[in-house]
Formats: C-alpha cells, structure tokens, sequence
C-alpha cells in the first residue's frame, strides 16, 4: 500500500507564526535598506542636501541664512544712514533730530564692520538700496514738518523690528564665529535705535503691531493725507533724487573670491 500523506504540524512552514514573524522582519530591513541604496549614488541627495547652500571658510561653515544677513546689515546702511542724516536737518524736534543722529553712528559703524566681515568671507555686497527702500526715501524726502517726523519715526520703527528677529534668528543658529561677532554688533545697534526712535514719541505701536503681524511692505501712515489728489493705492511711488541722501554716503563694498563650497 501507498503511505498516507502525513498532514502539515501545526506551527511550521512559512505560513506558521513563526514563518510570518521571520517574514515580516526581512520585509521591514529591506524597506529600511532601500531608501539609503536608492539614494546614495543620486546627485542632490542624501548627504548633499543636509548641506546644500553651505560653505567652508577658515571661520566655520557659513550657511545661506549667514549670507543673507550680511547682505541685509549692508542693505540698511545704505539707506538708513542716509535716512537719519536727513531727520538731523528736516525733525523738527531734538527727539527726532537724536533718532538721526544715532543712525548715522550707529549704521557708520556697522558698514564699515560688515565690509570688513564680507571681505574675510569672499561675500559681494550690494552698493545701492533695494526698491522698497527707494521708496520708504521717496517717502521721506516728500514729507514735511509734523507729518516728516511721524513717516521718519514709524518707517525707520517698522524697518528695525523686523530685522530684529532676523539678527536673533542668525546670533542663534550660526556657526561662523565672524557673522556671529556681527550678529552681536547688529543686536546692540538695532537695539538702540529703536529705542531712540520710539523715544521720538510719534511711533504708532498699534500700526506696528499689526503691519509687523501681517509682513506689509507700505510704511505705516497714521494721520490724514494732506490735501490734494487721491493716490492711487496700486501706483509706485516714484523715486526722486535727495538732496539729503546724496549728502553722506557709503564706501562701496570690496569684492573678493568667493568662500570654498562645503564638501558633501
């Protein structure tokens, strides 16, 4: 007689407990392994991309965030300065006259500090102001009297308080000790100059509040357009030459080569 086929014992084979525990575990290491071989030999992932947009310098890895900073200290400058040697000729009160003069030391100082770190880092710096500062100018050389004082005050306030989160931001996070020592010089001038300017007593903290909390671009406005034709909300405001920015300004910014790319 043929032999009876003998039934499957419970537990084994790789349909048991067993078989499916063991299965599941080879399922979850290759899910594991395949990710690191699939990406590993790609351009632009992996390691790469935990470092992209940072190089090396003799001074520790500078970030692109780093980079902007500097960018932004040389941006201020180049019409804050200006803007406070305005208000010493145009306030029409000691306050405001104070305010301006603390942005001409203040940013004197500052310029030639960030030239000198741009330097030592290989970083091009801009030699003019961007477009919303040609207009918060534009603004400014258009003012008169009272109403010169209140536009000076808020647009430089508003100016200052965001980038004072920018310079907490950088003074926290960076790991190159010459944007850090800046960071350190732009805290203690940004510092100052808000409160000068808050001192001037014309800056409108519930405007500053809101226009900060929504990133709005247009200088604050908090008294009653003077009379004559309604602008239009949508128009540019047209750029015209200062004769109070021309007075004073900054040295152009150095180039040199640019810092090693960080290796990956």
């Amino acid at each position: 007689m043929r032999p009876r086929p003998r039934p499957p014992v419970k537990g084994r084979g790789i349909f048991s407990g067993t078989g499916v525990i063991i299965a599941g575990l080879t399922a979850t290491l290759v899910a594991l392994l395949v990710p690191i071989w699939s990406y590993a030999d790609r351009s632009g992932t992996g390691v790469s991309v935990l470092n992209a947009g940072i190089v090396t310098t003799p001074y520790g890895p500078l970030s692109a965030l780093d980079r902007d900073f500097v960018t932004k200290v040389r941006l201020a400058g180049l019409w804050e300065l200006p803007a406070g040697q305005q208000a010493q000729q145009k306030g029409t009160t000691q306050a405001v006259r104070t305010a301006g003069q603390h942005l001409v030391e203040g940013h004197t100082f500052l310029d030639a500090r960030v030239r000198d770190v741009a330097s030592k880092l290989g970083l091009a710096l801009p030699n003019e102001p961007n477009e919303q500062q040609k207009q918060w100018l534009s603004t400014l050389d258009q003012a008169q009297g009272v109403e010169y004082d209140r536009q000076f005050a808020n647009i430089l306030r508003l100016a200052h308080g965001r980038v004072f989160s920018v310079v907490a931001q950088v003074r926290a996070s960076t790991q190159n000790s010459l944007v850090r020592a800046l960071a350190d010089d732009a805290n203690s001038t940004v510092l100052d100059h808000i409160k000068i300017l808050e001192a001037t007593g014309y800056v409108d903290f519930g405007a500053l509040a809101r226009d900060l909390a929504a990133g709005s671009t247009p200088p604050i406005t908090n008294s009653p357009a003077p009379p004559g034709p309604t602008a239009d909300p949508g128009a540019v405001v047209p750029v015209t030459p200062s004769p109070y920015a021309t007075t004073f300004t900054l040295p152009p910014a150095a180039s040199s080569p640019p810092p090693v790319p960080f290796p990956s």
